[in-house]
């Protein structure tokens, strides 16, 4: 059997919870993950863009153990790779950066193991590998993706906003660990926090699914989660604020933290926006501003997969 084709693949970054949507709910963003990978003798890496040292470490890899993983459980022999990987995600800051790597491990599994899985079938191994569907789905499926699993399966729906709505990441210095902040979260909560929230996420679903974004104010509070990482996702309490001003839409943590996205009307003059930014977190540090969109695409599988892994 001959060794496939080379292949290329590339990943958005994604935000998830939106204010009220925890677990549930996210979107893609327009800066990427790009890995190239062909068949070689033993397991290469070339990396280049954020946090390279990390991403070009063949030991310690989360793309190659995930790769590797897969094929393992599935009984399948471990080609290695020749990797190419140029990251635009910065790791550590709540953008989706282990969502995009697991799936590219996945997915490279599924094309170098000949494992003939759906599209479907190498989303729902991502999400089980992150434990939740939301930063996966929207990676794999583009735009602003609701999602919720059920005995394995996931049941996904991508939203494509028709304004060309604007995105703006505020990035502190300080990456902070996805295991981190979960720990500061309660065990239980409220019932009129709960209905907040219920209420919330289906306002926001609401607002992207029509391009209201006058709804984005409210539709992007929350109760459930923001409120307890403010004392570690320091910029958070200071571009609150921000949400209903200066054509900023709506303001949330983006998923864990500690970065915060600003979704600005497609109209906003992004330097105020910024200007702002700087204006409300001085003494906080270094505070990178990444403007994007959202990424209305699904991650395009490259012509060389045989249709049965399309």
């Amino acid at each position: 059997m001959s060794t496939p084709s080379p292949i290329c693949l590339k990943l958005p970054a994604t935000s998830a919870n939106l204010g009220p949507g925890f677990d549930a709910a996210a979107l893609a963003m327009t800066f990427y993950l790009e890995v190239d990978a062909c068949a070689a003798e033993i397991f290469q890496v070339e990396a280049s863009g954020r946090n390279a040292d990390v991403c070009g470490a063949v030991e310690g890899n989360l793309l190659i153990e995930t790769y590797t993983d897969v094929l393992r459980k599935q009984g399948r022999p471990v080609t290695p790779l020749q990797l190419v990987v140029n990251n635009g995600i910065p790791l550590g800051m709540g953008c989706g950066s282990s969502a995009a790597v697991i799936l590219a491990g996945v997915a490279l599994a599924a094309y170098f193991g000949r494992l003939g899985w759906s599209r479907e079938q190498v989303l729902e191994e991502a999400c089980e590998r992150e434990g939740h569907p939301d930063n996966a789905a929207a990676c794999w499926l583009g735009g602003m993706v609701v999602a919720a699993v059920e005995n394995g399966k996931v049941y996904a729906a991508s939203l494509k906003p028709k304004p060309a709505w604007k995105l703006l990441l505020a990035l502190p210095d300080i990456p902070l660990a996805t295991r981190k902040a979960r720990a500061l979260l309660p065990e239980s909560y409220s019932k009129e926090d709960t209905i907040a929230n219920v209420q919330r996420v289906a306002l926001l679903t609401a607002a992207f699914a029509q391009g209201d974004g006058s709804l984005l104010r409210v539709a992007m509070q929350d109760r459930m989660h923001q409120p307890y990482r403010q004392e570690v996702c320091t910029l958070l309490p200071r571009l609150l604020p921000l949400a209903g001003q200066a054509d900023v839409l709506g303001v949330a943590l983006s998923g864990a933290g500690p970065a915060v996205l600003l979704v600005l009307d497609e109209e906003a003059s992004v330097e105020a926006v910024q200007q702002q930014i700087a204006e409300r977190t001085t003494g906080l540090g270094t505070v990178e501003t990444v403007v994007c969109a959202i990424e209305p695409q699904r991650v395009d599988w490259a012509a060389e997969f045989p249709a049965s892994l399309r």
